[in-house]
């Protein structure tokens, strides 16, 4: 019967273990998700306080655009002539880039055939 007894408290000690075991996981978990909520709560607080400073310096503002100027066919020619001049000079480029390109090729293909 001794033996019985032991191995009653062996078992018991054992379930009282893992209990323990658990409780302290589930604290854990529950610290860890205090945690993740107070730096939630401190992001969205310094954000906050962040908006405010823009509003007040005038900050990072949308800016409002000017439409008066796009009635305009002076403006309108010299924004349409500034877009040319860019197409033109990325085009270049693109021939230039092409080119290269070709003679890479080329010259890759030369020594292995």
């Amino acid at each position: 019967m001794g033996e019985t007894a032991d191995s009653k408290k062996h078992d018991d000690h054992k379930e009282k273990e893992k209990k323990h075991e658990k409780e302290e996981k589930h604290e854990g978990e529950d610290r860890d998700k205090e945690d993740k909520g107070k730096k939630e709560k401190k992001q969205k607080k310094d954000k906050d306080c962040k908006d405010k400073e823009d509003k007040e310096d005038g900050g990072k503002e949308k800016k409002e655009k000017n439409h008066e100027g796009k009635k305009n066919p002076e403006k309108l020619r010299a924004e349409l002539q500034k877009i040319e001049s860019k197409i033109q000079a990325l085009t270049q480029k693109k021939e230039e880039l092409l080119k290269l390109l070709d003679e890479v090729e080329k010259a890759a293909v030369k020594p292995s055939g």
